[in-house]
């Protein structure tokens, strides 16, 4: 069974790049068999690793509601409906050279998430006895864990930016994990985008008030602001920007 890392925190604090840094480090370091799952319905975890996925779990569900509301049958004569379904759902999978990438995306329909995120569950379900690690990117909360959408999560990352608000947040999803029994193997707080990669004494007494345990601060790094900008994939800035190495330090510290 795979070693399963789950990355969640709130939206705009760097959660979904320093998830593709892990990624890229854990392939630069021959970790694989590896499968990438992008769980955000507004997905960009591709971007940040400079992939093309050309379809999404989202995209396969909502050409075949549109089939169906059409009355015209994509299905090729011979086979039924679930086994074509199964058909599709396959093609989802993205292989790259160091890994495989399954993407949740987005339905254009109003309502939840309810179907792919059943989709998904049956996918990873499906795919995780593969592998040697999955990496999970989380949507803001826990939406997909507390659901049950994914197994059970061995390593689970809070990334929070470096403000007070930030660490309340995180402490929220902390307290979440512990009220629904999720048990996870270990949870650990990486703070990011911290001036000159240190804490002040406020954030400090906050991660000490919450009881988080902390494994490490990534510095705001300007080599991940100029490769956004230039829509490069900021995972692959060069492993001497600082972001890097403290992200290495990090990953030695967990002892994936």
């Amino acid at each position: 069974m795979a070693h399963i890392i789950a990355v969640a925190g709130k939206g705009g604090v760097g959660k979904t790049t320093t998830c593709g840094m892990m990624i890229d480090y854990l392939c630069k370091k021959n970790m694989g068999p590896l499968l990438v799952v992008d769980a955000d319905a507004n997905s960009n975890l591709n971007e940040v690793l400079g992939v093309e996925v050309e379809t999404t779990l989202g995209d396969i569900r909502e050409e075949m509601a549109r089939a169906e509301l059409m009355k015209v049958s994509p299905i090729p004569s011979g086979m039924t409906k679930q086994e074509y379904a199964e058909y599709k759902f396959n093609s989802a999978l993205v292989e790259e050279d160091d890994f495989d990438m399954l993407v949740m995306g987005r339905t254009q329909g109003k309502g939840c998430y309810c179907y792919v995120n059943g989709v998904l569950k049956t996918q990873v379900d499906k795919y995780v006895g593969n592998y040697k690690y999955m990496v999970i990117d989380n949507e803001a909360g826990l939406e997909h864990i507390s659901r049950g959408t994914l197994p059970h999560v061995d390593t689970l990352l809070l990334i929070s930016d470096c403000s007070r608000r930030g660490i309340q947040a995180v402490a929220r999803i902390a307290e979440m994990v512990n009220d629904l029994e999720l048990k996870p193997g270990t949870m650990q707080l990486i703070v990011n985008r911290a001036p000159n990669g240190e804490l002040n004494d406020g954030v400090r007494e906050e991660i000490e008030k919450h009881g988080l345990q902390l494994v490490g601060v990534l510095p705001q790094d300007d080599n991940v602001y100029e490769a956004d900008c230039a829509g490069e994939p900021s995972a692959k800035v060069p492993e001497t920007s600082p972001v890097k190495v403290a992200l290495k330090s990090i990953m030695d510290k967990l002892h994936l």
